[in-house]
């Protein structure tokens, strides 16, 4: 998010006004229980507000959110900003004897544990920048003590990317400093976003708000925290996985007993308990909000029953020696009473969530029709912690529908449906054209019913793209429904939309996947980087033509085959063949350098870290066949 501006936002209007009025009578907002949570242990934060990279931009500002004062404007759920208030605290706490967390450095958390020597840091935040940042902070209150060991508790960006903020790859690779993460863990931290990485990361600057100004008409939390820090990310390999629950280790005279969770809130995550702190590290299993079983940036659907069933099972292994529980996002809690009053909510609601979802399934009720109809019971959705501000229960509702039957509603008249344009044309012919459907959607904007103006006047966006007064209508209704969102992706989503079709795509702020790729790149497998060049083969354009290219890598003594034919280019490890078009003898870094584009391919033929028999131009033709992806791409227009 940017500093505060006027991007051409609109008050709110009376129909919104009346509906956060509302939110406020049904919800306990001013139970002070969570703002005792938030601020207990406060031991200090960070003198200079502003964090900084090496070239001198400023990356985060801790004095961003001080607008977070006093009652929710009405331009914000006053839910939401409730949250967003508490996501504010920052600085350096106290969890539990030797135990500490630096909170609001980042979207994340990151813990540090006492040792006998050193410091066990647990998930080292999204960029080296904010990491160090928390270092530094622990570093002057609580002194200098080496890294001893860091635990990744999952395979999300936020919560490994700024492990060289804390440690170093030559720390690591001595020996000095282990590295601990969940069986499976590097495949999925590298893999998750290489496929999808652009259209995941275009589709994130909704999410997070980054295009929006920070102040009360514009991004003001992502209800997981304040917001990720675009800073160097980067990757180090575990030394250790832990592979089973019940797993039991001593780092640095820390006993850590470890309960594995594999396909809940990500691919690989991991709880586990410190016996003689008697504290619970719940990872991201449990936070302060209902979590995402889809999240809207785009990613694999988890599995809301695993969920609820590995939260019990913490329940069952920890909470009876549990006085604190904490995780990687929000605030600990505290009291054996309070910690298994909180497993169990969040427990049920998942469970809930799952469960009733496909009871209606089962009646034949559709994803947005059971959507539209599943709501928590009051035990469960007066919970505070259990409340919409990232995952919802709308959108998690057709997340289990999506992972049980897909995208398919049953009806056949949703299984060949016109593409958006083309429907778009025939919708606004049928309504009369684009004048007579934006004079009805007006009359419905001035009675408040946004959504419905939303889902009609895109057909008007879509069939003419170029008509500012569909385009206006649709950016006041998408921001209306922005303030009154209780989500903060659902705000962010709202309210990027409708500052994109005020403004038009900025192209110049497109997320560039490359920047800190470098950080990450050397951690994938071979066999990783080539399914990425596969996915930006011009298919069409390749089709018709054959390759066949040896790669045999040097330093690693890894062989593979990579081979174009039918538009398609595969892959093959340990083989080579014989009469190929090229073989190309290097060194693994050379590849990366390749891919990266920071070698050409001349040069690094003159250092002697590439070598090329046979055809040279069969490389070169290939890379020619690679698409370059638009992380730009259009959202809310055609």
């Amino acid at each position: 998010m940017s500093a505060g501006h006027d991007h051409g936002s609109k008050p709110a209007t009376e129909a919104t006004r009346r509906a956060n009025d509302a939110v406020a009578q049904a919800l306990p907002l001013d139970d002070p229980a969570d703002f005792e949570f938030a601020d207990r242990g406060f031991l200090a934060t960070r003198g200079d507000p502003k964090i900084q990279n090496g070239a001198g931009k400023l990356l985060w500002d801790l004095e961003t959110f001080s607008f977070l004062e006093g009652g929710a404007p009405a331009t914000v759920n006053p839910s939401l900003w409730r949250q967003a208030k508490l996501n504010a605290r920052h600085g350096l706490f106290e969890v539990a004897d030797g135990i500490y967390q630096v909170r609001g450095f980042d979207i994340a958390n990151v813990t540090f544990i006492r040792g006998n020597t050193g410091w066990i840091v647990i998930d080292p935040l999204t960029c080296a920048e904010t990491a160090r940042a928390a270092l530094d902070l622990v570093d002057e209150k609580l002194g200098k003590r080496p890294i001893h060991t860091v635990i990744y508790t999952h395979s999300h960006i936020d919560h490994f990317g700024g492990v060289r903020g804390v440690v170093s790859d030559e720390d690591v690779a001595a020996g000095r400093t282990g590295v601990v993460a969940p069986l499976g863990f590097l495949e999925a931290a590298v893999s998750e976003n290489v496929i999808a990485g652009v259209v995941m990361g275009r589709r994130a600057t909704y999410m997070y708000g980054s295009l929006l100004p920070a102040q009360p008409d514009g991004y003001v939390d992502s209800g997981l925290g304040k917001g990720p820090v675009l800073g160097s990310v980067g990757l180090i390999a575990p030394t250790e996985s832990i592979t089973e629950t019940g797993t039991e280790r001593v780092y640095d005279g820390v006993e850590i007993v470890f309960q594995m969770t594999p396909n809940t809130e990500a691919p690989a995550e991991m709880n586990f308990y410190f016996p003689k702190h008697r504290s619970l590290c719940m990872a991201e299993n449990c936070t302060a909000t209902l979590h995402n079983l889809y999240t809207p940036r785009g990613a694999q659907v988890r599995d809301a029953l695993s969920w609820s069933k590995y939260i019990d099972e913490s329940i069952e292994l920890f909470a009876d020696g549990a006085d604190s529980v904490f995780a990687s996002h929000h605030w600990p809690r505290w009291g054996r009473d309070t910690v298994r009053h909180f497993l169990s909510k969040q427990r049920d609601v998942y469970r809930y969530i799952h469960d009733q979802s496909m009871r209606m399934a089962n009646r034949g009720e559709t994803m947005v029709e059971i959507a539209e109809q599943l709501a928590l019971p009051e035990s469960l959705r007066t919970e505070m912690h259990a409340r919409d501000y990232y995952g919802t229960v709308n959108h998690n509702a057709k997340a289990v529908y999506q992972r049980y039957l897909g995208w398919f509603d049953g009806n056949p008249a949703h299984l060949h449906e016109l593409p958006p344009v083309e429907a778009s044309k025939k919708y606004v012919e049928f309504m009369g054209g684009a004048a007579a459907a934006l004079e009805k959607a007006r009359a419905d904007f001035d009675k408040g019913d946004y959504r419905w103006v939303a889902q009609v006047v895109n057909h008007v966006v879509f069939a003419d793209p170029e008509n500012v007064e569909a385009k206006g209508l649709q950016a006041d209704a998408l921001e209306q429904m922005g303030y009154q969102a209780e989500s903060g992706p659902w705000r962010s989503f709202y309210l990027t939309a409708a500052l994109e079709l005020r403004n038009g795509v900025d192209r110049s702020s497109a997320p560039d996947i490359t920047e800190n790729a470098g950080g990450i790149l050397p951690s994938m497998s071979v066999e990783m980087i080539f399914d990425s060049m596969a996915v930006r083969l011009n298919g069409p354009k390749a089709a018709g033509q054959t390759l066949l290219i040896n790669f045999d890598f040097t330093d690693t003594q890894e062989q593979y085959v990579l081979r174009l034919e039918n538009g398609v280019l595969s892959n093959t490890p340990n083989r080579q063949v014989e009469s190929p078009d090229a073989t190309m003898r290097l060194k693994r870094t050379a590849l990366d350098a390749l891919i990266l584009g920071q070698r050409p391919l001349d040069q690094l033929i003159a250092s002697g870290d590439l070598a090329i028999d046979g055809n040279a131009q069969a490389l070169l033709g290939l890379f020619g066949l690679l698409e370059a992806s638009d992380a730009g791409f259009n959202i809310v227009t055609p």
